[in-house]
């Protein structure tokens, strides 16, 4: 991209007042970001009002420090790239959602591939869910991603804690791609914890923003990227969820798109659960192994399907009689003890040793809940 193409669009993106919506509607008229700055003021106002065109005709004061920054984060290296609405290797599956952004930053080893990375998405799959999940979900999170991964597919997800961050790494450990669609400038990774997980994502996929270069992280505009990630994958799994989580504004986004929606169910007690089971009820499909998931898309191949999650019906039948009392219920330590008959010590050496094994999680409140194994 030419430097004043770059300054244009980015004085687009910039321009107070001007949306994604107002923004197409200019650009439809004139052809290209340029040409809008070209007009004159009564030419602007005949597709907007006297407001819209005095502020196209006013350079925004941020602008040539905007441009430094992101001419100085380009030249870092060729593992980033700045694609714009109408650029060739805009993602073609982005053109057909609500409200495609107008620029897309990217970052990744896979940029160079960016064009086959997101353009076909046949094989992106979406993996989104609760920032507070329990052990249970994180697990399958991360055994579900890292079987995708080792089918082939590339799994799409948000960076943020929790659900999307088990994602990305189980797609990692399956040596699969994985994009993380960021609300955030790329110059910044949020939550700092996942620092050294992006650090891994930009070594083996890419990460995407449609936000300028030193964006901090606002809380509205996470939800926003949400429509992004449905739109760069032909279905999306919601592994955990409350009932006003965003993965379900994600989900809602992909059915909106013509797109597949999975669930994976939990217990009826778990807050963590009901929004995927709002989903089922919906006609999200139902999902116990990663097996379903693959079928559903086409994808599995007889002979060559990777070793995916067992549902907890599948684990050997020989078990201690402390596994079977838990169940996969969140439970108490007195109800254990009601359960059991076992003392305290005796309970809780027994817990510990369960715990040590990965067979059982202690959950926050003094709860314990048994771990079903991938």
């Amino acid at each position: 991209m030419q430097l004043q193409e770059l300054q244009a669009w980015l004085r687009l993106a910039l321009t107070p007042g001007v949306g994604n919506e107002t923004a197409r509607k200019l650009l439809a008229a004139y052809g290209s970001a340029e040409a809008i700055f070209e007009q004159s003021a009564a030419a602007l106002r005949q597709l907007g009002s006297d407001k819209l065109a005095r502020a196209l005709q006013t350079e925004p004061p941020g602008l040539p420090g905007q441009l430094q920054t992101t001419l100085d984060w380009l030249q870092a290296g060729d593992d980033r790239r700045v694609v714009t609405l109408g650029d060739a290797g805009y993602p073609a599956a982005l053109l057909d959602i609500e409200d495609p952004p107008l620029m897309l930053y990217m970052l990744g080893a896979q940029v160079n591939q960016a064009q086959t990375a997101t353009k076909t998405i046949a094989k992106n799959l979406a993996i989104v869910g609760s920032r507070n999940p329990t052990p249970q979900g994180e697990s399958n999170a991360r055994q579900f991603a890292k079987a995708f991964g080792s089918a082939g597919l590339c799994v799409v997800s948000g960076l943020a804690l929790g659900i999307d961050g088990a994602a990305h790494d189980g797609a990692l450990l399956g040596g699969g791609d994985t994009i993380a669609v960021v609300g955030t400038g790329l110059d910044r990774v949020y939550p700092k914890k996942h620092l050294a997980l992006a650090h891994r994502i930009a070594q083996h996929g890419m990460l995407i923003s449609e936000f300028p270069l030193g964006t901090p992280p606002l809380m509205a505009n996470f939800p926003r990227r949400n429509r992004i990630i449905s739109g760069l994958s032909v279905g999306t799994l919601v592994v955990e969820a409350a009932l006003q989580s965003g993965s379900l504004i994600t989900a809602r986004l992909a059915a909106e798109q013509g797109k597949e929606v999975f669930a994976i169910p939990g217990s009826i007690h778990s807050p963590q659960s009901r929004g995927c089971h709002a989903l089922i009820k919906q006609g999200a499909k139902l999902v116990e192994l990663a097996q379903d998931v693959l079928e559903e898309l086409h994808l599995s191949q007889a002979g060559t399907a990777p070793s995916l999650p067992q549902s907890p019906d599948d684990e050997p039948a020989a078990e201690t009689p402390l596994l079977s009392a838990l169940g996969f219920d969140a439970v108490s330590l007195d109800a254990l003890q009601a359960r059991t008959g076992l003392n305290t010590p005796q309970l809780q050496a027994q817990l510990l040793e369960l715990e040590l094994n990965g067979q059982v999680a202690r959950l926050p409140g003094g709860l314990f809940q048994r771990q079903a194994r991938g």
